[in-house]
């Protein structure tokens, strides 16, 4: 077979079908039948300047997704398989990889650099490639090697640090890459190219660097490397060192004082003079800045003698040179940057980096920007209009109401006109800034508000005159009437909103139906915002209104059924459409349904609204399985026990909603609505318990789903065990091992990684629920079958409350936990609270907390412990 791969390489790329296919097979046969042979071969065909660059190109590619996958179980599956191959086919393969970095086809060098990264990824954690580090470097430090190895080198160590961990490398190892990078980087290296790829790598390796930049001579030298690097001619190296010092402005914020002149100097010389894609990340530069310096300003103790994490602020210092830097990028605006979503240019990125400085200096940036905007807002240019209300926009968030709200409350009128604007880009804009006006300074529930019963006609007939406008501009006014409506929720003053509902929602269902625009993202657009005015506003003023929408939608959403599907794109037009139909009806149902004067309509529709829904899933489109999903738990917590006759035909597809490991969200959702059943039902969700139980302790084993479902399944056993009560009875021995199980993986977790930390808690939370469903629901008579487990649920209490990473939510379900064990158990756990300390430090604490909930609970708790122990 090795003889014949370059020939099978080739024909697996031909343009007849039937060879295509045959030599495929014949690839996939080799690769199953041999794996250590197959990956031999194609690292030798790689490594021959003889071959075929085609044949050489799909060698590299077969190789690369030999050793790495997307899906972590499949990526696991090729980790196990590398790891078996015997030692010394592992030597030949890792032998031509390295030899490839000498090929004088650049294809060839690169993809091996991203194979050996590959195979490093597995290795050098488990210290089985040492001398990887070694090899490689011998490239870069004899005289005589040619500047495209060095250059292949290069690129190689950069893909390892990104594949690898900073605590895989020994700090000799550390010292040794940056030496080579650095040297790579320096203005002395003749070949361009060798210096780009010295620079990417450094980005790679800032991690591995903590104890270089903490040197001040190491640090100085790599820091004028990088500004070197910053004026090169090149504009794509230029652009790779700013990106080091993007990457050092939050990796290294607390060392970077000395440098900031000099970076000013050059992130402003770059904003005002060089090629697009440099001053980017110049802007970008000062948007990392002002990102650490915000986060310094959330977590600050005011008075702290804790100097672990300086506060320089660079913001603050730079104010008055920094802003009209960026005002200046405000007027570079691209001709079409309204009508392509994808598009940023240095505009909105000086506009974004402006409104990450209105957040970090609050007030003091207002009289450094209202010149800029006055000065242009009236100019006959609509560079300079647009330019002056983005200005204005941006800076809506930092500063404090008593400073913003005399300019908006005297800017608010001429926005309102400039909707009118001869030209969209300003229109564009003008909107979008209405939208953060009304997000940011519309809260009549905190008693202030730009909107008054005085101004809010003109700004509705604006808003629904303008939202007949380009569908660009009109998606921007959906989103400043979704803030304007969600302003008045809850608000005393939500009734100004009623006489203008019944035409707000008109206006949208017309935006949504119409066909001027080749993207759905208007459409969704004004669907979103019609579900928030439905929610927001006040029930008993617009239960008609609300009444009249319920069979409009559901006409629509029995419309899409029927749609000519011949396509892809027609398939996911009609998911998209149901999708957003789906929602809305959720949100009539909620609404409906929360009062005892319309209930009843939504009992009355509901069977033709489930058979929609039904309709709807026999589709088989994921998009709106899961907004399906949610409109059906509405539905059954609003039906109440009358949902059970839906159950025979729903069952099957809640079934592939519990198996869809593919969508985990739709997964995640279907267990969600599992509770939702539970709660509508209570025991007559028995029936379905068998075959329920089963699918959410398969998706439980299951290596395969995304870890983000595991918590709500735990959540969902205690909804089913108080549903059902002591028939739970037949399921403890197999979900009690898990949960105890899962326990046991929260103690393990990383308290340095927050993403974890975070799952963590939502892991421990949600088995706390689930103790407390099963133990509420056998509590009156078969609380016994859970002794057994009193003393490990005590134990893991313990644990958590010791944790200090826990947050508000654990502990309140540590604490309800508590509670539970002794109102089922009684006296005949007494001795389980003996000398536990921690249980009244846990109660004293939340005792003490200003959350009222926390403090119900925990005096419930206390009362119930008080009795066991008395």
């Amino acid at each position: 077979m090795a003889m014949e791969i370059t020939e099978f390489l080739l024909a697996a790329q031909s343009a007849d079908a039937k060879v295509r296919t045959e030599a495929e097979s014949k690839l996939c046969q080799f690769g199953e039948q041999n794996v250590p042979g197959f990956l031999l071969s194609l690292s030798i065909e790689l490594s021959n300047d003889g071959k075929p660059t085609e044949s050489r190109r799909l060698a590299g590619i077969l190789l690369k997704n030999s050793l790495d996958a997307k899906e972590a179980a499949r990526k696991e599956q090729l980790v196990q398989q590398w790891v078996a191959i015997d030692a010394s086919f592992k030597a030949q393969i890792k032998s031509s990889l390295l030899n490839t970095l000498g090929s004088s086809v650049w294809d060839a060098c690169h993809t091996a650099a991203q194979v050996i990264a590959k195979i490093a990824s597995i290795e050098i954690s488990r210290k089985e490639w040492p001398e990887l580090i070694g090899t490689l470097l011998v490239n870069m430090t004899q005289q005589d090697r040619p500047p495209s190895l060095k250059q292949a080198t290069l690129e190689t160590l950069g893909y390892v640090c990104e594949e690898i961990s900073y605590r895989d490398l020994v700090q000799d190892e550390v010292n040794a890459v940056l030496t080579a990078v650095v040297q790579g980087m320096n203005a002395t290296e003749q070949n361009s190219a060798v210096r780009l790829a010295a620079v990417r790598a450094l980005y790679n390796a800032l991690d591995f660097a903590q104890t270089n930049f903490e040197n001040e001579m190491e640090r100085d030298y790599i820091m004028k490397v990088i500004c070197e690097a910053a004026i090169a001619k090149e504009a794509d190296i230029r652009q790779a060192a700013f990106e080091c010092l993007v990457s050092i402005a939050s990796t290294y914020y607390e060392v970077l004082e000395p440098y900031m002149q000099a970076i000013f100097d050059l992130t402003a010389n770059a904003v005002r003079g060089d090629e697009e894609a440099v001053a980017l990340q110049a802007v970008e530069f000062w948007s990392s800045i002002c990102d650490e310096e915000i986060e310094l300003q959330d977590y600050e103790v005011p008075q702290s003698a804790d100097a672990s994490a300086p506060h320089f602020h660079f913001i603050q210092k730079a104010l008055p040179t920094l802003v009209p830097m960026l005002l200046e990028t405000l007027l570079k605006q691209d001709e079409d940057q309204d009508q392509d979503d994808g598009i940023w240019n240095i505009a909105m990125a000086g506009g974004t980096c402006l409104g990450l400085v209105a957040r970090t200096v609050g007030d003091d940036v207002v009289p450094l920007v209202m010149p800029f905007v006055e000065s242009n807002i009236l100019k006959p240019d609509w560079r300079s209009r647009e330019a002056a209300t983005y200005a204005f926009g941006s800076i809506l968030d930092g500063p404090s109401i008593q400073t913003l709200s005399p300019m908006v409350n005297s800017g608010l009128e001429f926005l309102l006109n400039s909707m009118r604007d001869e030209n969209s880009h300003v229109k564009d804009t003008t909107a979008w800034t209405l939208s953060r006006i009304f997000e940011l300074l519309h809260t009549p529930n905190v008693g202030f508000s730009v909107i008054s019963p005085s101004n809010l006609p003109q700004v509705v007939g604006v808003l629904l005159e303008s939202i007949k406008d380009a569908p660009h501009v009109a998606e921007k006014v959906c989103g400043a009437i979704y803030y304007l409506a969600q302003g008045y929720e809850d608000a005393p003053s939500c009734s100004l909103l009623t006489p203008y509902v019944s035409d707000i929602i008109g206006c949208l269902i017309a935006t949504a139906d119409r066909t001027d625009s080749n993207e759905s993202k208007l459409r969704t657009s004004a669907y979103e915002t019609l579900n928030e005015v439905v929610r927001c506003c006040n029930l008993a003023e617009t239960s008609n209104v609300i009444t009249q929408l319920l069979p409009v939608m559901m006409t629509k959403l029995g419309q899409t059924v029927d749609l000519p599907i011949l396509s892809p794109d027609d398939r996911e037009r009609q998911g998209d459409l149901q999708a957003s139909l789906c929602g809305v009806l959720q949100v009539i149902i909620q609404k409906l349904s929360s009062s005892d004067g319309s209930k009843p309509i939504i009992l009355q529709a509901a069977d033709q609204i489930m058979m929609l829904f039904l309709k709807v899933f026999a589709c088989r489109s994921s998009t709106v399985h899961e907004e399906a999903m949610l409109a059906i738990g509405a539905l059954a917590y609003a039906t109440g026990s009358e949902f059970g006759k839906y159950m025979p035909e729903f069952y099957k597809y809640l079934e592939m909603g519990l198996q869809n490991f593919e969508e985990y969200q739709v997964c995640a959702i279907s267990v969600g609505v599992v509770g939702d059943i539970c709660r509508a039902l209570d025991d007559k969700i028995l029936p379905y318990c068998d075959g329920i139980m089963a699918l959410l302790l398969n998706d439980l084993s299951s290596s395969e789903l995304h870890r983000s479902v595991k918590p709500p399944i735990f959540s969902c056993f205690g909804d089913i065990a108080l549903a059902i009560e002591q028939q739970f009875e037949k399921y403890v021995s197999f979900a009690l091992p898990m949960m105890k199980s899962a326990a046991e993986v929260c103690a393990q977790i990383d308290n340095t990684d927050e993403d974890m930390v975070e799952y963590g808690n939502q892991l421990r939370r949600s088995i706390f629920e689930a103790y407390s469903g099963i133990l509420q629901g056998f509590k009156n008579s078969k609380a016994d079958i859970l002794m057994p487990h009193a003393l490990h649920l005590m134990q893991f209490i313990e644990v958590v409350a010791k944790d200090r990473n826990r947050d508000d939510g654990v502990t309140k379900a540590a604490v309800g936990v508590l509670g539970d064990l002794a109102d089922a158990f009684g006296s005949s756990i007494k001795m389980l609270y003996k000398d536990r300390t921690f249980c009244m430090e846990l109660l004293n604490e939340c005792l003490q907390s200003e959350d009222e909930q926390l403090k119900e609970t925990a005096y419930w708790s206390q009362g119930m412990i008080g009795r066991v122990c008395s």
